[in-house]
């Protein structure tokens, strides 16, 4: 049987799976390999991570997690996963600043998709990257940092696999914070749309779940930092008109709010707060499809009204929507380069005949404010499209060029992307 992603969507077309044991090992790998590819927590749900040769998974290399207190950073291994990372981290004191809302992915294939959390001051989770070691395709280990290259950082850090195998990274941490998080329920969507810039600044990471329909957005997660101040929360709900929700949910109403991490305003560590769920718990079975679209944030309302216009469209094959704010960033190729974005999240039924004729509908719907796809998700905007959206791809291009001259690292899905 074929090994697939978590979705089950994508059969991987490797001709080897290798596990190595050690960086020396994956050194010899690549060196060895004509095409080579590394995988992560296969939470991809496109062909991004894929490869008719070798395919490398680092989750048996030792695991790493040195902490310098002193530069603020903690350096890990390329197999480490986020839930994992974030418990040792709070042991010590110390903190992310960011986590996606499944902290099951791995850390490395995170970064090098740019993959987020929420935010309006928060960037994607690359920014926390201060320093890359990566096996290129000679079998070289190569080191990279923001303090000696902060220009081939910005180049490399958002790499989609294209230079080699990330070994080891070094992030910024912070001192370890507390969060409290609050759900309203059945905000006008009206309102959603008009006070959109003032929800999305409302706490420390804000999501809208919506299924798109012209009346209300169904909840409000709004995570706030706790900072010694008391939150009313009756009164934060009322300025958009929701109803604060008096149990713990789900983003997907008829789905039970187990999987989900606390709300209700209760304290809790950092990241068993800023996930939208819980590292005990699978949230699905991976029967679901998802895609995703980064817009500017200054354009962000008119494409909910685009939206709320597709919904009966939408309502057939759509489980859950999710709308986010993520802060500008200098990354070449993240979504977010040089603007202030939100992020429309569609989680769609497992039927890929039924949400591709949708999608295209969706991602057209959006043209005018012309939107970035999510690296590991599901689109239908052509290479040619998405290159023209990206002021430094042609960069980007030559400078995979020079890292990886025999395409060692390509695949099917960066020669569609960089032409």
């Amino acid at each position: 049987m074929a090994e697939t992603n978590w979705a089950g969507n994508i059969a991987y077309g490797a001709a080897r799976f290798e596990a190595p044991a050690s960086v020396a090992e994956v050194q010899s790998i690549v060196a060895a390999s004509s095409t080579v590819r590394a995988i992560g927590s296969r939470h991809s749900f496109n062909a991004v991570a894929d490869t008719a040769g070798d395919l490398v998974s680092l989750a048996s290399l030792p695991r790493i997690v040195e902490l310098d207190p002193q530069a603020r950073t903690v350096t890990i291994d390329g197999g480490v996963r986020y839930g994992e990372l974030a418990t040792g981290l709070d042991h010590h004191g110390w903190a992310l600043a960011n986590l996606a809302s499944l902290p099951h992915i791995s850390v490395a294939g995170a970064c090098a998709t740019a993959t987020h959390g929420s935010g309006a001051a928060n960037g994607n989770l690359s920014t926390a990257v201060q320093a890359i070691e990566v096996v290129t395709a000679s079998g070289e280990l190569v080191d990279v940092s923001r303090d000696d290259d902060p220009e081939l950082m910005d180049a490399i850090t958002v790499g989609l696999g294209a230079f080699g195998i990330i070994t080891r990274l070094t992030l910024a941490v912070e001192p370890t914070f507390a969060v409290r998080q609050y759900v309203d329920e059945n905000v006008p969507m009206q309102n959603a749309i008009d006070q959109l810039d003032e929800i999305m600044a409302d706490g420390y990471s804000v999501s809208l779940f919506t299924t798109w329909r012209d009346d209300v957005v169904e909840q409000l997660w709004r995570k706030r930092r706790v900072d010694g101040e008391d939150v009313d929360a009756g009164a934060s709900a009322a300025r958009y008109g929701g109803t604060p929700a008096v149990r713990d949910v789900h983003p997907i109403l008829e789905l039970p709010a187990e999987p989900c991490t606390a709300q209700m305003g209760i304290a809790g560590p950092w990241h068993e707060r800023l996930p939208h769920f819980r590292m005990g718990f699978t949230p699905s079975s991976g029967d679901e499809l998802q895609s995703e679209v980064f817009v500017s944030a200054a354009d962000a309302p008119a494409a909910m009204k685009a939206l709320v216009g597709l919904h009966d469209l939408l309502a057939p094959v759509l489980k859950i929507s999710e709308v986010r704010a993520i802060a500008a960033d200098g990354l070449w190729l993240s979504p977010c380069y040089r603007r202030d974005s939100i992020a429309f999240h569609f989680t769609w039924v497992p039927s890929w005949p039924e949400v591709l004729p949708v999608l295209a509908q969706v991602e057209a719907a959006l043209e005018p404010f012309a939107p970035r796809p999510h690296w590991g998700k599901l689109s239908t905007l052509g290479g040619h499209v998405v290159r023209s959206r990206y002021e430094r791809m042609q960069a980007f291009g030559q400078l995979v060029e020079q890292w990886d001259p025999e395409r060692k690292f390509r695949n099917s899905y960066l020669d569609d992307l960089l032409g």
